[in-house]
């Protein structure tokens, strides 16, 4: 049977539908003494709902690497996924999930943030096409229909594979189909989208019995750079709790890495409505993108990241990276 909506489709529904709960949430903690103390319990929200992309801090946290560090983590899901950054640049949460591209553009506004931390070191962005389609290179984009979820960054993306063709954004059409990626692949609105996962949009399609095929971004002109990163108030970096998250983070991701069944486990475990066939699959694909070395920090990547924004006319003048990306010690 034909699911109309993507994974992430899914999750705007199910968002919409806990967004009260989850303000409420947000309200009670912006309001806690102890958050704007700095003290105990720590925040950290998510970039959206708990999904395997978010695996090592699920398993630290169930395997009490977080409890080992002394630290009281709490796990937000946001109602707005655009709110998370907003939120620790204003003081009212400690960590937020977020993503590379994401940090240097509001860096460059301006915005007091840092990243800390990498969760997924590498990009999970694609063009996807189905597999028995007509498209086989990025060439066959030709006069074709393209969706996207989100301009500007997706629009920079999609410009960079082109011009290895000798094509441009004039020689294809694009269609706003917001996050319903794999529904309008299945129905024939488009022949390619931008902005699906390899983790969970490959295999959304494959279970519905229409295999895709990805073109990878960094395989096709676009630098490779953190999906995933953590960030901080850059005028809290000082706070002693933040290597140490850092810490139990690191032995989460050994865990999984060592015991990758026992970890989807105690993930799949961690709230219902996790242990389903997308999210095992999902698990799998996402495993070896994991930073082993969360604390690390390439900063040659962010430096020609930052570049190749500035290049594509969506940031001016950025700022050093040392005043938005740090290792901590």
């Amino acid at each position: 049977m034909l699911h109309h909506t993507s994974f992430r489709f899914c999750l705007l529904f199910r968002l919409a539908r806990a967004g009260f709960v989850c303000l409420l949430g947000f309200a009670a903690l912006i309001a806690s003494p102890s958050v704007r103390a700095g003290t105990e319990p720590l925040t950290i929200l998510l970039d959206w709902f708990v999904n395997p992309d978010h695996g090592p801090l699920i398993v630290a946290e169930r395997k009490g690497f977080f409890a080992d560090e002394g630290l009281e983590v709490r796990f937000i899901e946001p109602a707005d996924p655009n709110d998370p950054p907003k939120l620790v640049a204003a003081g009212k949460a400690d960590l937020a999930v977020s993503y590379q591209p994401q940090l240097h553009m509001q860096a460059a506004a301006g915005l007091p943030l840092v990243r800390i931390g990498t969760l997924i070191a590498t990009p999970l962005n694609t063009v996807l096409v189905l597999a028995d389609g007509p498209i086989r290179s990025i060439a066959d984009l030709k006069g074709r229909t393209v969706g996207f979820s989100v301009g500007g960054f997706e629009d920079a993306m999609l410009k960079t594979m082109l011009a290895r063709y000798g094509l441009g954004l004039k020689d294809i059409r694009l269609v706003n189909v917001n996050f319903s990626l794999s529904p309008s692949l299945l129905s024939g609105q488009v022949d390619a989208v931008i902005g699906a996962y390899r983790n969970f949009e490959l295999n959304q399609l494959a279970i519905e019995g229409r295999p895709g095929r990805a073109f990878y971004v960094e395989e096709e002109g676009v630098p490779a750079y953190d999906e995933l990163i953590l960030v901080a108030n850059r005028t809290r970096i000082d706070d002693p709790r933040l290597p140490k998250v850092l810490r139990a983070l690191e032995r989460g991701v050994q865990y999984l890495v060592n015991h990758p069944d026992e970890a989807w486990t105690l993930f799949a475990g961690y709230k219902k409505g996790l242990d389903d066939e997308l999210n095992r699959r999902a698990w799998r694909d996402t495993l070896p993108r994991f930073a082993l070395r969360p604390a690390a920090l390439d900063r040659g990547r962010y430096v020609r990241f930052a570049a190749y924004l500035e290049a594509q006319g969506l940031i001016t003048a950025p700022p050093p990276v040392d005043t938005y990306a740090i290792a901590l010690p």
